[in-house]
C-alpha cells in the first residue's frame, strides 16, 4: 500500500524531484531503489514569515504496490438519445453537456459566439482598439468568459459537487496534472483555449451537437407559460426534453427576454469596483519578505478583505504575473478583467478590487425596471467609465495614491492594459459610496501589506462583472425554475456560481437534475 509523506522544504528543494523523493524514502525507512513511483499529491507555499517554505505531500509507491491508473473518461454514444438543449458554452454549459452524455442524454449546445480560433482573432482586434463584435469577445464564444479568464480553479464551497472529478476532467482534456495538487490550481489563459477545443471535440465525438454563432433570441413556452418547449435561434426553433440555461453573467439580453416573457426573475446583490495593478516585483517583495523572489518561487499573489462601514471590500480574481484585458461586450461600455498566462511571467500583478452592491443601492430604479434594476445600475457605471475614458477601449485610470487622496493624476505608470489608459478622476464619476468604500479599503489593505498604497500602482475602471445582478430562481431540490417546468438555470448567469469550478460543478448538478426530470 502506498504511503504519504509530508515535507517542509526550501523552494529550491521542492523543485528537485530527486531530492524530495530521496528524503521521503529515508523517512519511510526504505531505499530509493525500492521507490517505483513518487508523486506529489499536495503542495502549498508558506510565506507567513521569512524564509519562505514549501509544504508538499508525496505519495510513495514501492514495487509491490498497485500504481494509479492514468486519468481516463469514457463517454457513450448519445447520437440517438433524448435531446436536451444547453444554452451557453461556458464552464456550466460544457460540464453540463459532458455530464448529460455520461447520463445517456444528447446535449444540443447553442453558443452565440464563435469557435476558439476566430474568437481569438476578434479579441486581437479589441486589444488593438478596433471594433468590438458583441457576440465574439472576452465574454462570448467557445468556452465563455472562462476561456480567456486566466483559469484559476478555486471554489470556497465543497458542497457543490465532485471537485476532484472536475479537475481530472480538465487534465483529461489537456490541463497539466499540477492542478490536481496545487493549493491554488491555475491553468493559464495560454492553455485554456486548447482545453476548451478538446472538450468540444469530446461532446461532438460522443454524438452531441454544438452550434456556434447560434444566439438564442426567444423562448418557446406553453400557452400558460408553465413549461418550456424549446428556444428560438432567429427563425429556427430548437426543441428538447429540457432546457439548461447557462448563458453567463454578461448575456443581458437573455434577462430582458425572460422578463418580457413573464418568467420570474429576482434582483440580487453583487459587487463592482476597479482593477488595481501593481508592479509584480512590489507584490513579491511584500509577500515573500525579500527584495527578489528568486527562480524557484512563483509570482506572488494576495487575497484581501475588510469591512468598511458595514460594507465588504475585497480583492477578486487576483492575477499575479498577469494582464488587464478589455472585457466589454458593447462599444458604449468600459469594462476590464484580468488574466495570467500559465507562466505568470508579466511585469505586473492585477486584481479586481470591489465592494458590495446591495439591492437597496439600486432601489430607485426598481419602479421602472423591476428585477432588472441592478442590471441597469451596472450598465450606468460601465457607460460612465466609457464617457470618462479615452477613444474606443482606452480605459479611465488613476494612480492609487491619487485615488485614495482624492486628487487628479497628471501622469500614469506603465500598464499591462494593451489598449491603453488615460488619466481620469474615477472618484468623481463613480457613485460616492463605491468610491469611498474602495478608498478606505485600499488604505486598510496597506496596513496589512505595507506598500500596497503606492503611486506605482493604478486603478482602472471598471470591474463590474464579478457576478450577475439578477438571479433566475430555481427549486432547491429539482433545480428547475419554480414556475416553468423543464427550464434549468445554471452557473454564474443564473446566480448560482462564481468562477470556473463552481460553474462547472453547478452544470453537473443541473445535468443530474435534468436526468431525473426527463426520466419521469
Amino acid at each position: 500500500m502506498s504511503k504519504i509523506v509530508t515535507l517542509q522544504l526550501t523552494p529550491k528543494q521542492a523543485a528537485d524531484e530527486g531530492f524530495y523523493t530521496s528524503l521521503a524514502a529515508r523517512q519511510l525507512g526504505i531505499s530509493i531503489s525500492e521507490v517505483a513511483l513518487a508523486r506529489v499529491v499536495k503542495r502549498s507555499i508558506d510565506a507567513r514569515r521569512s524564509p519562505v517554505k514549501v509544504n508538499i505531500s508525496v505519495e510513495i509507491f514501492i514495487d509491490s504496490d498497485e500504481q494509479p491508473a492514468p486519468i481516463h473518461f469514457a463517454y457513450p454514444d448519445v447520437s440517438k438519445a433524448t435531446e436536451v438543449v444547453v444554452v451557453g458554452s461556458g464552464p456550466a454549459g460544457l460540464f453540463a453537456s459532458l455530464r448529460l452524455i455520461e447520463l445517456g442524454l444528447k446535449p444540443i449546445l447553442l453558443e452565440r459566439g464563435k469557435e476558439v480560433l476566430p474568437r481569438k482573432q476578434d479579441i486581437a482586434l479589441i486589444n488593438r482598439n478596433l471594433d468590438i463584435d458583441p457576440n465574439s469577445n472576452y465574454a462570448f464564444g467557445a468556452g465563455g468568459a472562462g476561456t480567456f479568464s486566466d483559469g484559476k480553479l478555486f471554489t470556497r464551497s465543497k458542497k457543490r459537487g465532485d471537485y476532484n472529478k472536475a479537475l481530472q476532467t480538465l487534465v483529461f482534456h489537456g490541463a497539466t496534472p499540477e492542478i490536481l495538487y496545487e493549493a491554488h490550481p491555475h491553468i493559464g489563459t495560454d492553455k485554456l483555449p486548447r482545453i476548451i477545443s478538446n472538450i468540444c471535440s469530446t461532446i461532438t465525438s460522443a454524438g452531441g451537437e454544438i452550434h456556434f454563432s447560434a444566439q438564442v433570441t426567444g423562448f418557446k413556452l406553453s400557452a400558460d407559460r408553465s413549461m418550456i418547449k424549446g428556444v428560438w435561434v432567429g427563425d429556427e426553433l430548437i426543441e428538447g426534453a429540457a432546457v439548461v440555461l447557462a448563458t453567463g453573467h454578461s448575456a443581458k439580453d437573455i434577462y430582458h427576454t425572460l422578463h418580457a416573457d413573464g418568467v420570474r426573475l429576482e434582483a440580487k446583490a453583487f459587487a463592482m469596483g476597479v482593477r488595481i495593478e501593481h508592479p509584480q516585483h512590489l507584490i513579491d517583495s511584500i509577500q515573500y519578505h525579500t527584495r527578489e523572489r528568486g527562480e524557484y518561487l512563483p509570482a506572488a499573489a494576495y487575497s484581501l478583505v475588510n469591512q468598511i462601514q458595514g460594507r465588504g471590500v475585497y480583492s477578486f480574481c487576483m492575477c499575479p504575473g498577469g494582464f488587464i484585458v478589455p472585457a466589454m461586450t458593447d462599444a458604449a461600455q468600459s469594462v476590464v478583467n484580468g488574466m495570467s498566462p500559465s507562466g505568470r511571467n508579466s511585469r505586473w500583478a492585477n486584481s479586481g478590487l470591489v465592494t458590495e452592491i446591495r439591492v437597496e443601492d439600486f432601489a430607485h430604479l426598481e419602479a421602472e425596471h423591476g428585477p432588472l434594476a441592478g442590471l441597469v445600475f451596472q450598465q450606468q457605471l460601465e457607460e460612465a467609465a466609457r464617457l470618462n475614458g479615452g477613444e474606443r477601449q482606452v480605459a479611465p485610470a488613476q494612480r492609487v495614491s491619487d485615488f485614495v487622496a482624492g486628487r487628479a493624476s497628471t501622469s500614469l505608470p506603465a500598464t499591462s492594459y494593451i489598449p491603453g489608459v488615460c488619466c481620469s478622476r474615477l472618484d468623481k464619476w463613480m457613485p460616492e459610496f463605491i468610491a469611498s468604500a474602495l478608498r478606505k479599503g485600499i488604505a486598510s489593505f496597506d496596513r496589512k501589506m505595507r506598500g500596497y498604497l503606492t503611486p506605482e500602482a493604478i486603478v482602472v475602471g471598471v470591474e463590474s462583472r464579478t457576478s450577475t445582478p439578477v438571479r433566475i430562481p430555481r427549486d432547491r431540490f429539482t433545480l428547475m425554475h419554480p414556475d416553468v417546468r423543464g427550464l434549468f438555470p445554471a452557473g454564474e448567469g443564473a446566480g448560482y456560481a462564481g468562477g470556473i469550478i463552481s460553474a462547472a460543478l453547478d452544470g453537473e448538478r443541473v445535468a443530474d437534475a435534468v436526468r431525473a426530470y426527463v426520466g419521469q
